[in-house]
């Protein structure tokens, strides 16, 4: 099939969008802004999936959990967006691993746990993405104006995200993360 001007200048925003989205992530989870927190030098493993949920009740922390998911909802997106002829198995399997591999990175670096639930919390946001991009796609009719929708809402979340990003390093916002 024969691609529009305009099919590839969006799946070229797309492509931004997603690198810069994986830089971004990176950045957030793996080097942690540069800040070096107290954790850092513990190294955990859990492999028991939502253990917090049956050991105690209080060590539940839901705004942990449904970050987790909305952290992964842009990789659905992109994902969707640019690997289209994917089925959805390939697609899930790619949010797991990447998910995977940035919990191994984190206890390799001793910058976090490997967590088995931030994993499967990460999958099912890619999941999520990919399920609100269907939506789109039938609201708004053809997969192209789903896209630009999706592009545009990825330009503001990024620029807005780069924006809260860099004010929180610089420590001028009222809240801190250190």
């Amino acid at each position: 099939m024969h691609k529009t001007q305009k099919s590839i200048q969006a799946d070229l925003i797309t492509k931004i969008l997603l690198i810069s989205y994986l830089l971004i992530l990176i950045w957030i989870l793996l080097f942690k802004f540069g800040v070096q927190f107290s954790y850092m030098s513990e190294r955990n493993i859990n492999l028991s999936p939502f253990r917090e949920f049956y050991t105690s009740a209080e060590n539940v922390d839901p705004p942990q959990i449904i970050l987790n998911i909305l952290i992964f909802v842009p990789l659905g997106l992109y994902t969707g967006i640019l690997f289209s002829k994917l089925h959805f198995f390939t697609k899930t399997a790619l949010f797991f691993l990447v998910s995977f591999f940035i919990e191994l990175f984190q206890y390799i670096l001793k910058i976090g746990a490997f967590d088995i639930t931030d994993i499967i919390n990460n999958t099912a946001g890619g999941i999520l993405g990919l399920l609100i991009l269907k939506f789109l796609i039938l609201l708004f009719g053809t997969h192209l104006k789903a896209q630009k929708v999706v592009n545009w809402l990825g330009i503001l979340g990024t620029v807005l995200m780069l924006l809260l990003l860099i004010l929180l390093k610089l420590n001028m916002l009222p809240i801190r993360y250190q």
